[in-house]
């Protein structure tokens, strides 16, 4: 295991680019397998969308690769103070979608008779249900609901600082503040990764860089339609007689969300005035919509205090679903990106499909219709369970 400041490699098997969720994923499956991996992070470990997020995990989707690729992180979830061997703080509390709309109640219906075909114990839920299941919630205007009670949260930092920590292990060299400046090709074919502090030969290249991924595939030709879209989130004060088993609860109708954290809640909400950028600076423009919607489904939450709150950025796609594949323009350059808000609870699983993209062997499941190439014909990936 080299130390940080030693000089950096000249050459790797692989280079991973981005140092969240996705690519110390990547870092740690691919060292437990032995091979030679470098990854480049030009900060530190998980300060792109992985330290911002709200850490939900969940299995509730309606495209059937994500159900699968879901589940198979889940159990990773669960089995990770073994393998990697860290504390991520999961709590199994449940995930709860808060339906208001006709259309989303048949949405949900069909994507819950889904998940129960691939073995999930997800359900439709009464009105009445879902206010039982989280007392905080409020509304005649309520439907329905659809509840997982495997699902949960975990610690986004906790599971970027596992992986990292097992990969260097396992021989890994994670390169911290350490710029990407190009990529360079011969033909058809990478031969270097150009870093600020030197240049490492390498054939194959994983492009992990969440948000900032176009920049990266631009680099080799390759298009990765990624935009950033900036999400701000809010914790609170300590509310006194909160319950003390609360699940993550969505108003799907709005996509305003929260979950406890110690005595408050954690909460958000997407913000449609939002427009793409780069920009991770927190405003309060958006508190007075985010308030309107908190008075309404969940008023005991409007009278709590704003403790603090911090804004981070999601990696959209026209059709908000994720891109992992291998490039057909140039030999093995590789891409997980493009998640759309759930990036961070499909980690483990990505990281062992570009383990083996990397190895050349079959993945746990086909992931070939979300390769980049379908935005070139009218083959499209759409993800409705993305709030």
């Amino acid at each position: 295991m080299r130390r940080q400041d030693s000089p950096l490699p000249t050459s790797a098997a692989v280079v991973v680019i981005g140092g969240g969720v996705i690519g110390s994923s990547a870092a740690f499956h691919l060292a437990e397998a032995g091979v030679e991996v470098v990854l480049l992070e030009r900060a530190h470990l998980g300060s792109g969308s992985t330290s911002r997020a709200a850490g939900g995990v969940r299995t509730q989707f309606s495209d059937a690769l994500n159900v699968e690729i879901a589940r198979r992180s889940l159990d990773a979830f669960r089995d990770f103070a073994r393998r990697p061997g860290w504390d991520i703080d999961l709590r199994h509390v449940g995930y709860l979608f808060v339906l208001s709309r006709e259309s989303d109640v048949e949405e949900f219906q069909r994507s819950v008779a889904l998940q129960n075909e691939r073995g999930l114990d997800s359900r439709r839920v009464t009105a009445g249900e879902a206010r039982g299941l989280c007392p905080l919630v409020e509304g005649d205007d309520i439907l329905a609901g659809a509840f997982s009670p495997g699902d949960g949260h975990a610690t986004p930092e906790g599971v970027v600082q596992g992986y990292a920590s097992a990969a260097r292990a396992h021989g890994a060299d994670i390169r911290l503040n350490c710029e990407v400046l190009d990529i360079e090709t011969s033909g058809d074919e990478i031969t270097a990764v150009v870093t600020d502090q030197g240049s490492i030969e390498t054939t194959t290249v994983t492009c992990a860089a969440g948000a900032w991924s176009r920049s990266c595939g631009a680099m080799v030709g390759v298009h990765l339609p990624v935009t950033p879209l900036r999400r701000q989130i809010l914790f609170t004060e300590g509310i006194g007689g909160m319950p003390a088993h609360l699940p993550m609860t969505i108003d799907f109708e709005s996509s305003f969300y929260f979950h406890r954290e110690g005595l408050g809640v954690l909460m958000g909400m997407s913000d449609p005035h939002e427009k793409p950028g780069f920009s991770v600076e927190t405003t309060d423009d958006w508190i007075p919509g985010l308030m309107d919607v908190v008075r309404r489904r969940a008023p005991r939450l409007a009278d709590a205090g704003i403790r603090g709150g911090w804004a981070g950025l999601y990696e959209m796609t026209p059709d908000r679903n994720a891109i992992i594949g291998e490039a057909e323009g140039v030999s093995r350059f590789l891409y997980a990106t493009g998640f759309s808000g759930h990036g961070f609870l499909q980690a483990p699983a990505v990281g062992e499909i570009l383990r083996d993209l990397v190895l050349q062997r079959p993945t746990f499941v086909d992931i070939s219709p979300l390769a980049v190439e379908r935005f070139d014909t009218t083959a499209l990936r759409p993800e409705y369970n993305v709030v």
